[in-house]
């Protein structure tokens, strides 16, 4: 059987492979495509991606559309699909792209939600006074706001990186890109706390026979670190340990935070991108909308003319 006549998830696993060996892909990016074109497959009903046409890859959408995907998701499902049928014509498989001529349906632009300098030193003091494990606890926030680290990012940290009272980290991200962060004095001060009750607790486990672990924040589970729910509930905990609204407070919302003060505190767009790991200093852009609507709210609520007119309408 050649390979363009084997099953659809052949074809989903083919062009997997070829993301990872050749585009680098990122896992997290990986495993979306995964239930992406999986999904597709699904709805198809049997029609194999050889006999797929635009017709069908526009129905998907509209089905989509009807059960109340968002529009990035529908935009990135499209892109999976796209990227799918190119490698397809790339290997022969096709001797076209159906999905090329189909339009996406764009994508919503909402502002990231983040945290005020009050809520951040909510949660690093909720952190400082966590009941489990105070010293990792402090050790991971401070990181994550000193940093603006993606979550799983700091989670999956190497012990080695922290080695020495660091003045800047080496942290590897997305497509196995490597960045230079820098780190806050007291982000320092509570990792070099934290990492000498980490290596008291991998000794004594050594000496039971358990291997010591290559991260700077282990766990006895599969991935062998602290995993991102895992953090995330613990995110959820402070806010509600620190009077910040949960829905509020998130990894992701921290990272929008670290990101959003610098550029209060007057850093430039090139260097809040090369901190992040933005590829793209439009991505970094966004953050000059979260500061324009803060500064449009400060002068509606304390200009002296902004009050008059409230004075006066309400008369």
């Amino acid at each position: 059987m050649s390979a363009a006549n084997r099953p659809n998830a052949h074809w989903i696993q083919a062009f997997l492979e070829a993301q990872a060996a050749e585009l680098d892909a990122a896992t997290n990016t990986q495993l979306a495509y995964a239930r992406d074109l999986i999904d597709f497959s699904e709805r198809l009903k049997g029609i194999h991606f050889a006999a797929v046409t635009q017709d069908h890859v526009e129905k998907y959408l509209i089905w989509c559309d009807a059960h109340g995907l968002a529009k990035s998701t529908r935009a990135r499902r499209l892109s999976a699909i796209k990227q799918l049928f190119r490698f397809a014509f790339e290997e022969g498989w096709r001797v076209d792209n159906p999905a090329i001529q189909v339009s996406g349906p764009g994508r919503d632009k909402r502002l990231p939600k983040t945290l005020s300098h009050d809520e951040v030193d909510a949660l690093l003091n909720a952190a400082r006074d966590a009941k489990k494990e105070p010293l990792r606890t402090t050790c991971l926030m401070e990181l994550l706001y000193a940093t603006g680290m993606r979550v799983t990012e700091l989670v999956s940290l190497p012990v080695s990186a922290a080695r020495g009272d660091p003045r800047m980290l080496l942290v590897r991200g997305k497509g196995d890109k490597e960045r230079m962060v820098p780190l806050s004095p007291p982000a320092r001060a509570a990792t070099a706390i934290w990492l000498k009750t980490r290596d008291r607790t991998e000794d004594e486990a050594f000496k039971d026979g358990t291997p010591r672990s290559k991260f700077l924040f282990p766990s006895r589970g599969k991935l062998g670190h602290l995993t991102r729910q895992s953090f995330f509930n613990l995110i959820k905990d402070l806010a509600l340990a620190g009077g910040v609204p949960p829905f509020k407070a998130t990894p992701h919302t921290m990272r929008h935070a670290f990101a959003t003060h610098l550029l209060e505190g007057g850093a430039d767009l090139r260097s809040i991108q090369t901190l992040l790991g933005h590829a793209d200093v439009a991505t970094t852009e966004i953050y000059t909308h979260v500061l324009d609507e803060r500064l449009k709210k400060l002068v509606l609520e304390y200009h002296p003319l902004a009050k008059a007119t409230k004075t006066s309408g309400s008369t």
